[in-house]
Parts: C-alpha cells; structure tokens; sequence
C-alpha cells in the first residue's frame, strides 16, 4: 500500500497568501517562486468542458439508468484530485477521526482529536473539486468527498483506504460557472460505497435489488471499480457499489410529485419511543427552510396514542392517515426474511420517510443495505416473530405486530417475499451471475485497499450468500407453520 503523508498541507487560503507573497515578491532565486502547478492549483477556473454533452452533462437529460446501473456489468470511474486537495481531505478525516491507522484513537491515542473507537461525530467531511472519469469523457470540477459514519471511522482507523466516497456533481458550480446544472447521465449525486464488512461485495446491490422486486420504493445500485489519482498517477482503491441517491433521483423517478418532506432520521427520535421526538433528529433533506415537522410530530402521536388498546380499529385507521402501512409493513417483512440488523428495530439509522404529496402519508424507505443477507452484529437480526424485541424501545414494529390486522398482513408479506423476490433459486442464481462478474476486480485488490484477507474469502462470503436465502426459505416455513 502506498504510504500515507501525515504532514498537514497547506490550506487553500495559506496556498493563496503564499501565491500573492511570491507573485509580488522582487526575491529572483528560482527556489522561492511559485510553479505553475500551484498556480492552477489556486485559480483552475479556467477551462473549457469540451467533453461536455446534453445526454451526458445536462440536466436537460432524464436520468440513464441503463447506462450508470447495468446489472450485468461492472464498469470503471476514476477520480482525479490534486495533491493539496487530495492532502487537505486526509488531514479532515484525522481532525475527525484520529490518525490513519490508529485504532486506539487520534494522535496522543484515546483521548485526540478521533475520540474514542465508538464517538461518531455527526460533521461531515469536506467537500473538493475533482475529475472524474467515465468512458473517456471528463466530469468536471466534481465535488468528492468521504462519506459514511461507523464504517467510515473503522475503515480509516484500521488503516483501510478503501473508503466511501460522495459525488456531486455541481457542488462547486457557484465557483465554476462552465458546470452550471452538471450532471452524469442525468443524476446530480452518487455514492460509491466500499462494501464495509461484506467480503462479497454483493450485498449492498442485491438487497436494494430485492427491495425494488418486492414493489418497494429503494435506490438502484451498480458495480463500479474504483480509480484515484491524487498526484501519483491511478491507484486502484477496488470494487465499489455505485448507489443512486434518495434525495436526488429516487423521488424524481419513483415518486410522481418530489416536494414533500424528506427525512433521514438519525438518533433517539429515530426509533419513535415514546418521549423521544426531537426536530433536529428527524433530518431534513427536502423543504429544509421550512419548519414544519407536523408530519412526523403527528406519527408519534397517533402511534402511542391510547387507542391503541382501547378501539384498535380507530388507531389503525388514524395511523394509516399519517405512515403508510401497507409500505411499511412489507419492508418489514423484506427486511425481515433476508435480515438486515443495521436499521430501524436495531439501530436508529439508515432509512428515510418521505412525505408523499400524493397521499399525504410518510413513505418508509430502505437506506445502507452493507450489513444485509446475513445474520448480523449487535445480537443478530430481528427473528421473524420478533421476539425479544423491547416494545418501548421499538414501538413502530412492536405495536403493528401487536396488532392482529397489521400482523394478519406482515405476514402475507413474508409469504410472498419468500415466494417472490427472495426465492432460493432466483437468488442462488442472481449470486452466481453477480459473483461471476465481481470475482476478478475482488481477488485484485491489494493490501491496504481490501476488506479481504485472501482471495479466498470472497469465494467463501459467496457460499455463506448461497447458504442464507436455504435458510431463511426454512425459517420463514418454520414461522408460518
């Protein structure tokens, strides 16, 4: 693996201050002035997009999902950021998380600038201009950034480049105005996402395939090999999972309207216990001028309402005037029989609700699907009677379970996924194409840039895939027996 530099760069604003001193400077020694590459490096403003096209650039173009998420292919993006940029992002993620490769903390171990192992801190790291590469055309002045929160700390900590990256690519168009409205093929943000903790490099794709085969609202997702080159020429930085983004094209395309509110819960307000509603938890990502959160104050309201117990059928029917019941029932049931322990039920994170102007009903929506097809950290996946599972804590699926009409109804839809979307032998097969595809880029990445240990592990985290769907086809025959 190629080293990491450790030494702070410059700021950009200490660049620019360095640049004037020098420019202005009458010193003639030839070591004390600028070079041009430093130059470019503090106005780079000046440039034409000569790759630019309408189908490939502009916003004028419907988003080409057979060209960005090809099932059956994995494609190659590569990403160009200047050293100081590419320096500057370094020195982020270690006021963030600690040094690179020190897992005890930051510098100084437990108690520097990283925190503890566990501290996830809520800021996100910063964005800079990039290029980006696809099939020989130029993307320009991309904003990239690394993304992620507890994969993203455990990746850098434990010395794995291979981190998450996010793409926008008209973040920097107020600076230049040649990428006004930028897109790539139609979409304005993606997020590559590195497979943490998942040796197949499948399951991120194939459990938002699942979701959508079951008739559920979830991002496409693709594979991409991933190339970046930040002043030493192309590194390879290993398969990715290309993700299309909820707050861009997912309620363009999925939704007929896309003004409602869309949040992305993220804390104790997340899990809908009664006492927890906190506005700043529920994270808005549409409307966000507007502080308007009736919709979600609303839900919590209905939800521990006392009608509940004491006229079901009135509960039931206000609370399917506020949270879409059907949808939410069958993304339990999906979520559910193909076990997914990193979201709602588990964890308070990693999935949206999107205020559907035509219903005027929150819409749940599957988000992070890394830590799926398997059974699971924190205790394991709920098991499909949820047993075990603190009502309190939880009351979104405790109390519909409860609910003898809800439950009537969650499980017809574990039928029907076990029938459907994640038959066995539809998956054995969907894991045998895509493994196919995968096995080559997996088995060449290289140390430092891999979640693998051998090439063997990628073989073996596909026979443990094959393994999961038999499984759960049993399980699912054991709960409804």
């Amino acid at each position: 693996m190629n080293r990491i530099k450790t030494s702070i760069g410059l700021s950009f604003t200490m660049l620019f201050f360095f640049t004037s001193v020098l420019t202005f400077s009458s010193c003639s020694d030839d070591d004390s002035k600028i070079t041009e590459e430093e130059i470019a490096e503090i106005d780079d403003t000046d440039f034409e997009a000569t790759d630019w096209t309408t189908a490939t650039h502009s916003n004028d173009a419907d988003p080409d999902f057979d060209e960005v998420f090809e099932d059956n292919a994995v494609k190659r993006l590569d990403i160009v950021i200047t050293e100081a940029r590419w320096q500057s992002m370094l020195d982020d993620m270690t006021n963030l998380y600690g040094a690179f490769g020190e897992t005890s903390g930051g510098p100084g171990g437990p108690g520097g600038p990283g925190g503890p192992i566990n501290e996830i801190t809520t800021e996100d790291p910063i964005f800079v201009p990039a290029k980006v590469f696809y099939q020989d055309k130029e993307w320009y002045r991309v904003g990239v950034r690394f993304k992620g929160n507890s994969s993203l700390q455990t990746s850098w900590r434990n010395g794995i480049l291979k981190l998450s990256f996010k793409l926008d690519f008209d973040e920097f168009e107020d600076d230049y105005t040649q990428i006004d409205n930028q897109r790539f093929y139609g979409f304005k943000k993606l997020s590559l996402k590195n497979n943490f903790n998942d040796q197949s490099m499948l399951r991120e794709k194939v459990a938002t395939d699942v979701f959508r085969n079951a008739g559920l609202v979830s991002s496409h997702a693709a594979f991409y090999t991933v190339y970046v080159d930040h002043g030493n020429g192309p590194e390879y930085f290993g398969v990715y999972t290309l993700v299309e983004e909820v707050d861009d094209t997912v309620l363009d395309e999925q939704f007929s309207d896309d003004d409602g509110n869309l949040y992305k819960p993220d804390g104790d307000a997340a899990s809908f216990a009664l006492g927890s509603y906190n506005e700043s938890e529920y994270v808005k990502k549409t409307n966000e001028d507007e502080a308007d959160f009736s919709d979600v104050e609303s839900l919590l309201s209905i939800l521990h309402d006392d009608s509940r117990t004491t006229d079901p059928v009135a509960w039931r029917t206000n609370l399917d005037a506020v949270l879409d019941t059907d949808v939410f029932l069958k993304y339990l049931a999906v979520n559910t029989v193909i076990q997914n322990w990193d979201t709602y039920g588990k964890m308070t994170h990693n999935y949206f609700l999107y205020n559907n102007p035509d219903t005027s009903k929150l819409t749940w929506i599957p988000w992070d699907n890394n830590e799926a097809l398997e059974t699971g950290n924190m205790g394991g996946s709920l098991p499909l009677d949820f047993a075990g599972l603190n009502a309190s804590e939880w009351p979104l699926i405790a109390y519909l379970y409860q609910d003898s009409v809800f439950k009537t109804q969650y499980d017809t839809y574990v039928q029907e996924v076990a029938d459907g979307a994640f038959n066995v032998s539809t998956m054995q097969a969907t894991y045998a194409t895509y493994s196919a595809l995968v096995q080559p880029y997996a088995i060449a990445e290289i140390e430092g840039y891999s979640f693998l240990n051998n090439s063997s592990d990628f073989q073996n985290a596909i026979n443990e895939l094959n393994t999961h769907v038999s499984a759960r086809a049993t399980a699912v025959s054991n709960y409804l027996d």
